[in-house]
Formats: structure tokens, C-alpha cells, sequence
């Protein structure tokens, strides 16, 4: 599953009166883990660089880790293509699917 979100997030637009119910605790929410290229095509997981040689193995043991580990994927508009293509590759052969590619507004 992937999905692109416009940042900033967009909100509500429609107006809705929600009924009321007896509080529960909201469900627990994982920080999704922050994927980065910057323009000179080095990859960052949360901020750490990482080789892409070894990008790979270090999202199968994030997987292995939280089978059900959420990514964020940010990269330049200067990147090559060729770089992106990689770490999307490695994602998908990594078995993670849930997948965000953030943009800018225009």
C-alpha cells in the first residue's frame, strides 16, 4: 500500500457534528521511521545516513523487528532517479507496505 501526502496534511473540510460515546483510549500509533535522499543521493533512515549497500538488510531487520513498521519516503527533486528507484526497490524486497511519499504543495 502507498500513499502520497501533500504536506502540509490537509484536514477536515467537511463540518460534522460527531456523536458522543463513553471515552476509550485511543489506539496505540507507531511513529512511522523517516526514509531520506537528500540531492548528492545519500540515503538517511531517521536522520542516520545509511550506505545503500546495507540499506536493504536494515529494513528487513526493521520488518523482522515491527512486522508492522509504517515508512515515510522524502526525497529531493534533484535526486537522481536512478537512487530513488533503489530505495524503493529495497522497500518492496524488504516486505514493508506501508508506505507514505511525501511532497510539497505547489
Amino acid at each position: 500500500m502507498v500513499f502520497i501526502v501533500t504536506a502540509p496534511l490537509l484536514t477536515q473540510a467537511i463540518h460534522v457534528n460527531l456523536p458522543k460515546t463513553a471515552e476509550t483510549a485511543p489506539p496505540e500509533e507507531k511513529e512511522a521511521v523517516y526514509i531520506s535522499v537528500d540531492a548528492k543521493g545519500k540515503v538517511y533512515v531517521d536522520k542516520v545516513e545509511i550506505a545503500l549497500e546495507v540499506f536493504d538488510a536494515e529494513l528487513v531487520k526493521r520488518k523482522t523487528a515491527d512486522p508492522e513498521i509504517a515508512l515515510n519516503l522524502n526525497a529531493d527533486d534533484g535526486v537522481q532517479y536512478g537512487t530513488v528507484a533503489k530505495v524503493m526497490a529495497a522497500i518492496e524486497h524488504s516486505g514493508i507496505t506501508k508506505l507514505a511519499i511525501l511532497t510539497a504543495p505547489k
